[in-house]
């Protein structure tokens, strides 16, 4: 007995169809063919039945039947002798052959076209464009950030290679990098290591070209590979600046090497850790550098000296009304940060400053606005003794002990705070003995537990410095997408400890100074502290570093002074030390206050707007012609040697 199919019909058909498509060309064009006649010949039928104006006889309708079929199916239809007949329906067929092959060619030559753009493997043709090398989570900040730098551009373009697919990188900028005003972004797919590969950017037309750290342990090494290709597809050096950027200080010094005399390289651990120290000394120092570092406030910029030939620094100070004068470029390429002031200005030298955009460094005196009573002199003050603590340990923990060894006042005490294994595999405990300043203590423990915290007397302490705890990150491939929870493991933990961390400073109705080292900038925004605090996101902070340098290659002078501990660094001072605070005074006068002692006053932060968004009280570059009334809690932004 016959077993009924109870399946429904649409599964049925479906299985049919697939087994009809499986048998190959040949048995498609005969089901074809034969399913063509069998709705073409009816249908044929059907009308020359239905017309009234056809023949009357049976013969002459089957010919109108068959000249309909014929003329449907473009194989003629005609009539006559049987070998007239046979003759026409096989012209038309070979006809119908050609043009069908010449169809199927063109449609997939275009296909095959489409599919390779689609790929992103054509060349890109532009000039004096930005080429942007790797895919990781820094990818969006530096896009933005070129975005923001060419808003006042006419016509601009980013040119992006990773291995990834084109249209999934333009989905993903598209959606973190939604406006993108006049700037056109271009992606392409294919291996940065590859010299022709790398053609398909046109680096040799760009005018910069940026090199990201690909997530995984292995990126630096995809960095110094990259460097080396860029080389091989440039032998001789063009006008493009080149920056790069490697995590691990041990890999600075052969990205060096591959990037040649031209390039440009950051270690994210040496700048991460000296931010680190630099703002945990001086609590806001984050947010200066942020307003300093985006194109959406004032940044450094060059301007002619002009009439300022023959002048002397200390008179340029003063000669610009709506920027900030810090140094002077040199012919060579070199930089003078804040030079002394009777240091005299040649004809062949710029400008450095601080001012809005490149065009709104105009020279107006302002020396007019200086109140000589409001001016007071206070000498400079020793850095004090104190207490600090370091929650967590990571690679970079051992720069930032180095470090706050050099900035630290005598007899400064650090608590470090992690796990053992951690102390123990970096060799924590051997710092110690070669500090000369710094007493370091290391303490075992799990950071995210509260007993651990409430047995420290966290409040005690003049600053605490939150870094992420481990490493431990999974290996990824430099070709392989990043993740996009890079860092969250170690986020994830410092943002449970910043909750401890409140409920410590909110049973002591106090607010603890704290800076928290982040590898992602979306979880800054989760952290349970108040706004305003300091935040050091290494990721962002190379991303604005990277991208300020490729406009500008001079600055990377200039940022490797202010992230090292000698030479001269931004500090926030008590404003009591430059202007009496019982009056209204003019940032001219603070200008000439800070001249006095040797310094480039560049802005200042109010105590009382320290929690008020977006500034936080802080002002880089205003007008010094501007009256305002300080208090004794405000502090003055300058840049001095330390």
């Amino acid at each position: 007995m016959v077993q009924q199919d109870t399946r429904p019909l649409r599964p049925r058909l479906r299985y049919r169809f697939d087994n009809l498509v499986a048998g190959g060309t040949t048995a498609l064009i005969g089901w074809f063919a034969l399913a063509c006649l069998a709705v073409v010949v009816p249908a044929s039928t059907v009308l020359v039945w239905a017309d009234r104006s056809s023949p009357a006889t049976l013969a002459g309708r089957l010919t109108a039947v068959w000249v309909s079929v014929g003329q449907t199916l473009k194989i003629g239809g005609a009539v006559g002798s049987p070998l007239y007949v046979l003759a026409s329906v096989t012209l038309a067929l070979v006809a119908l052959l050609f043009v069908s092959t010449l169809v199927s060619l063109i449609t997939t030559g275009i296909n095959e076209r489409v599919l390779q753009l689609r790929r992103g493997h054509s060349t890109v043709l532009e000039a004096g464009h930005t080429v942007v090398l790797g895919w990781s989570y820094q990818v969006f900040a530096v896009v933005g950030e070129l975005v923001a730098a060419n808003a006042n551009q006419r016509r601009s373009a980013i040119a992006v290679l990773a291995p990834k697919d084109k249209v999934e990188m333009e989905e993903e900028i598209a959606t973190s990098v939604p406006d993108t005003g006049r700037t056109r972004i271009i992606c392409r797919n294919g291996t940065t290591t590859d010299p022709v590969v790398l053609a398909r950017v046109s680096p040799q037309t760009a005018k910069a070209v940026l090199v990201l750290p690909p997530d995984g342990e292995e990126g630096d090494a995809h960095v110094v590979k990259t460097l080396l290709a860029l080389g091989a597809a440039l032998p001789r050096p063009g006008d493009a600046v080149v920056v790069a950027a490697v995590r691990d200080t041990r890999n600075h010094v052969t990205a060096r090497l591959a990037a040649g005399p031209g390039g440009h390289v950051l270690c994210v651990d040496d700048i991460v850790a000296r931010l680190l120290v630099q703002t945990a000394l001086q609590p806001g120092l984050s947010l200066v550098y942020q307003e300093l570092l985006d194109f959406a406030g004032d940044e450094f910029y060059t301007a002619d000296v002009g009439g300022l030939a023959g002048r002397t620094f200390g008179e340029a100070l003063l000669s610009f009304t709506t920027s900030s004068v810090v140094g002077l470029l040199r012919l060579d390429g070199t930089v003078a940060l804040n030079p002394d002031p009777g240091t005299t200005i040649d004809p062949t030298e710029r400008i450095l400053l601080i001012s809005q955009d490149d065009d709104t460094a105009v020279q107006a005196d302002a020396a007019s606005c200086v109140d000589e009573e409001a001016i007071v002199t206070a000498l400079p003050r020793a850095p004090l003794a104190q207490r600090l603590l370091l929650l967590g340990w990571n690679r970079r923990a051992p720069l930032m002990v180095q470090q706050l060894d050099e900035y630290v006042g005598p007899g400064t005490t650090l608590d470090v705070v992690a796990r053992g294994d951690d102390t123990t595999l970096y060799g924590a405990r051997g710092l110690a003995a070669a500090r000369t300043r710094l007493k370091v203590t290391f303490r075992s423990g799990d950071i995210t537990d509260p007993a651990v915290l409430d047995k420290l007397d966290v409040p005690s302490y003049d600053s605490v410095i939150v870094v992420g705890e481990t490493d431990r990150t999974p290996t990824v491939s430099p070709t392989a997408a990043p993740d996009a929870s890079t860092g969250s493991g170690t986020d994830d933990r410092t943002l449970v400890t910043l909750l401890h961390l409140r409920a410590i400073g909110e049973a002591v109705h106090r607010e603890l100074a704290l800076t928290t080292e982040m590898a992602d900038d979306a979880n800054r925004l989760l952290a349970p502290v108040r706004e305003g605090a300091d935040f050091i996101v290494s990721g962002r902070l190379i991303s604005l570093l990277m991208t300020q340098i490729s406009e500008s290659r001079h600055l990377a002078c200039v940022f490797e002074e202010l992230f090292r501990a000698e030479g001269n660094e931004l500090y926030l001072r008590p404003v009591t030390d430059y202007v009496r605070t019982d009056r209204e005074v003019t940032f001219a006068t603070l200008v000439e206050s800070a001249r006095r002692r040797r310094e480039c006053a560049v802005g200042y932060r109010l105590r009382a707007q320290a929690a008020t968004g977006p500034a936080y009280g802080v002002r880089i570059n205003p007008d010094k012609r501007q009256r305002l009334r300080f208090t004794d809690g405000d502090w003055l932004i300058v840049l001095a040697e330390s």
